[in-house]
C-alpha cells in the first residue's frame, strides 16, 4: 500500500493534511488552510515539488556522522 494524505478539520474550522507512510508513520503535516480546496492545493504542491526536493541541512553535522 502506498502512502496517503489525510485531510482533517482543525479546532478553528480550518483544514490540515497529514502525509502518512504505508507503515502508518507520519511523514509531514501541512499548516492550517482556511478551506478544503486550499488544503487540497497544498497537497498538490507537495506532490509536485517533493520528487525534486533537495536536502538543505543546516545542522552543521554531516549525515555520515550520524551513521546514515
Amino acid at each position: 500500500m502506498a502512502g496517503r494524505f489525510i485531510i482533517d478539520e482543525d479546532e478553528q474550522g480550518g483544514f490540515r493534511f497529514t502525509l502518512v507512510a504505508s507503515n502508518g508513520q507520519t511523514l509531514a503535516v501541512g499548516g492550517g488552510y482556511p478551506t478544503k480546496i486550499a488544503c487540497a492545493n497544498g497537497i498538490e504542491t507537495v506532490r509536485r515539488n517533493a520528487p525534486e526536493a533537495v536536502i538543505d541541512d543546516r545542522t552543521g553535522t554531516r549525515l555520515g556522522d550520524q551513521g546514515l
